[in-house]
């Protein structure tokens, strides 16, 4: 799907630049949060069946922006995980423009809520603005998660 001069389609995770990314996302999450309270998956993780994953490109070159994925659980319900945009693209909309794909993907399979998990330091502040701006509420822990001081959940109800 393209936006805005950008590309947005499923992509391995495992494709070399978006690896770089990814190993980026995690060192940057390990050296800003107690090891506990990571919650970024790595490359692996992110192939299961039961996660999308999607990368934004620059639709003439094929420059890698950013990365974002979901991961469908049976009960209806989704998390959005692997939002990361690369340094030298942000500030251009581009977490905006995948998450508003994510959550367009999610409506049409018929997701009934999405879920986040970020952290509260102020290196995530942008995150969560970007997340409350797209009408994420906070919400108490989901799925596996259970309260940290260094953790801030999410919930978005979909309307059908």
């Amino acid at each position: 799907m393209y936006y805005l001069g950008m590309l947005i389609a499923i992509e391995n995770p495992s494709t070399p630049d978006i690896t770089r990314l990814l190993n980026e996302h995690l060192q940057e999450m390990y050296a800003t949060s107690p090891a506990e309270s990571v919650h970024a998956l790595d490359i692996s993780a992110l192939l299961h069946p039961t996660i999308t994953f999607w990368s934004a490109r620059e639709s003439e070159r094929g420059e890698l922006l950013g990365v974002g994925a979901l991961k469908q659980y049976e009960n209806g319900t989704a998390e959005l995980k692997s939002m990361r945009t690369a340094s030298r693209a942000r500030g251009q909309g581009v977490a905006a423009t995948i998450l508003s794909h994510i959550l367009e993907v999610a409506k049409a399979r018929g997701i009934a809520e999405v879920n986040l998990e970020t952290g509260t330091e102020t290196y995530f502040a942008a995150a969560r603005r970007l997340y409350e701006r797209h009408g994420f509420v906070i919400r108490e822990p989901f799925a596996d998660y259970k309260e940290d001081p260094h953790s801030v959940y999410y919930g978005l109800t979909l309307e059908s």
